[in-house]
């Protein structure tokens, strides 16, 4: 049995090692010749345009460290091209290109130097399985190892891999005439992939709850936050929720970019309904108090299952009747009059499972002191759940991590959590090298009692004029890992950011050094002072070693939003070889 389907049909047509394009035609016109025999079923599937003209579906087989691909183009024209590159660039690209000349067609591993241009590789790691055209469109499978040993060759690993896609207008005579610059191919982030672990089965008692957009129309517009809030059914009793998946309107699945549920604040008797831009001056302002996470969903993940001896808790006695729903739109195409009723769908149970999940927010505050300056190519900020908090706040057994879901915004590159004892790192919690946005991982890691946890992100601000501070916006940065664990314990945000009075020693320091004035009136916001600096490199330095050394200002909080009696500035030094003291 073919390990990309449990349908044995399709004829494994190998392309080797090539000397001439011969031998791509001839693979070819074989494997349209074998458009009538039956496609395989692949369970993954991410779509790459927002026009809805080409979609990926994969499977995985870890047995021969191999990965399955098939393309669905509803026209491929002249050709098609995938690729793989760090962070989405157009140079130094792996692609597997689809093309014609006006005549004859043709199939290979291609790749893409410096410039953007491209050439046919001369080892040939993408090898062809089968291509049909059906009344539903234009298939194309293929497969390739995670790892080739070719230096022109992307390595498939864990974490977010940034997907190249273009449709090709016009014949070419090689590839050597494309350029990717000029072909301006779209960019979409996907995990390729994904754990073994099979999912576990439901309950025969489950219950489902669909929170959803209201029948929105999505605005004319690239980026679009659209909050809703939802209103729980009065005297709802305590329930598990044991696994969520995202409720897409069918159409819009490559618009809808990633979705959240928030509970409210339980000390909030009443939430405004409220459905409109999470940017807009009319947004209330208690919903800026819906910020503990249900459930969290990104284009192309599956549906979460929580372990089986585990739920988490909603409804009941110290939970609110209010959820806020935050859907992203990513319309680059601007479509206009499109309706979205998209959401998240819970499944839980009334039979409360042997623990309470608990998902617990490690990393950098929400605050305008942690900034990343402009011109950045790998700019560095760490959060801390010291050894304090955790001694106060965690159970004598520790916690069991079993999720975590990494997040930053537009300028994030690479997320990192790792746990510390005795000042060693001695494990990591959970690592993205290529991250975008939001990256969702299974894990399982024991948490003890006064262990350190540590979540490092990078920035690149190359593209950016000013600085970017620490915030909820957009444009702002975040520096965040929601870990999933149980048992549940009282604490719910373990996050630090630099001392403020350090800080403003730093804005003194450069003000001097760049010949300002001390100025005795009202000190601006630090907002204002960071945008008044002069950037260049030695005031970057500066920050980077003032956020490397400083003391920093811990943030123990519980479910309530009450401080664990910790949260006292501390410091915490990282030294040449690595361990922290």
């Amino acid at each position: 049995e073919a390990p990309w389907t449990s349908r044995p049909c399709l004829r494994d047509v190998t392309l080797m090692y090539l000397t001439t394009l011969a031998t791509l035609v001839v693979i070819l016109v074989a494997s349209y010749q074998a458009a009538g025999s039956s496609r395989p079923q692949l369970p993954y599937h991410v779509p790459l345009d927002p026009g809805g003209q080409l979609q990926l579906s994969w499977n995985i087989s870890y047995e021969r460290q191999e990965l399955y691909l098939e393309l669905w183009a509803r026209e491929p024209r002249h050709g098609l091209l995938l690729g793989m590159s760090d962070r989405g660039e157009l140079r130094d690209a792996d692609l597997v290109l689809l093309w014609d000349d006006g005549t004859k067609s043709y199939f290979g591993d291609a790749w893409s130097d410096s410039q953007g241009l491209v050439s046919v590789d001369e080892q040939q790691d993408y090898q062809l399985i089968d291509a049909q055209r059906t009344s539903e469109g234009f298939f194309l499978l293929f497969k390739r190892p995670f790892s080739t040993c070719d230096p022109r060759d992307y390595i498939i690993e864990e974490g977010t891999v940034h997907l190249l896609y273009a449709i090709l207008d016009k014949p070419i005579q090689s590839p050597q005439k494309l350029n990717l610059s000029l072909l301006n191919p779209g960019v979409q982030r996907v995990l390729l992939l994904r754990p073994e672990t099979p999912s576990p089965p439901l309950p025969r008692d489950i219950r489902t709850l669909d929170v959803l957009a209201p029948d929105i129309t999505i605005p004319a517009q690239e980026t679009t936050y659209w909050c809703h809030i939802y209103q729980l059914p009065p005297d709802l009793p305590k329930n598990h929720i044991v696994m969520y998946e995202a409720a897409v309107t069918p159409g819009n699945e490559a618009i809808v970019h990633h979705m959240e549920v928030f509970e409210c604040s339980p000390n909030m008797d009443v939430i405004p309904q409220y459905s409109g831009s999470c940017d807009s001056k009319m947004k209330p302002r208690k919903l800026n108090f819906c910020r503990h996470v249900l459930a969290a969903w990104a284009l192309g993940a599956e549906p979460f299952y929580y372990p089986a001896d585990a739920g988490l808790p909603f409804g009941g006695e110290g939970s609110s009747r209010f959820l806020r729903l935050e859907v992203h739109y990513h319309n680059p195409l601007l479509v206009s009059g499109r309706r979205d009723s998209s959401g998240i769908r819970l499944h839980y149970t009334p039979n409360l499972r042997k623990y309470d999940a608990g998902i617990m927010e490690l990393g950098l505050v929400y605050t305008p002191v942690m900034a990343i300056p402009p011109q950045q190519s790998n700019f560095l900020l760490t959060g801390y759940c010291t050894a304090k908090c955790t001694q106060t706040a965690l159970p004598p057994g520790g916690i069991f991590i079993f999720a975590s879901q990494l997040h930053t915004h537009l300028a994030g590159r690479a997320v990192r959590t790792a746990l510390v004892r005795g000042g060693r790192e001695v494990e990591v919690v959970q690592e993205d090298k290529h991250f975008t946005l939001i990256h969702f991982a299974l894990l399982l890691c024991v948490c003890p009692q006064g262990d350190v946890l540590v979540t490092r992100c990078r920035y690149n601000t190359e593209d950016r004029s000013k600085p970017t501070v620490g915030g909820f916006g957009i444009m702002e940065e975040m520096c965040v890992n929601y870990v999933h664990y149980y048992p549940r314990t009282q604490l719910e945000l373990c996050k630090s950011h630099v001392d403020p009075g350090y800080l403003q020693k730093f804005f003194s320091l450069i003000s001097r050094f760049q010949g300002g004035d001390e100025c005795s009136c009202a000190r601006p916001d630090v907002v204002e002072q960071f945008s008044s600096l002069r950037w260049d490199a030695f005031s970057g330095q500066v920050l980077n070693s003032l956020y490397s050394t400083s003391p920093i200002s811990m943030h123990c909080n519980q479910s309530t939003a009450e401080l664990f009696p910790v949260s006292r500035p501390g410091l915490i030094l990282i030294s040449s070889n690595g361990n922290y003291c």
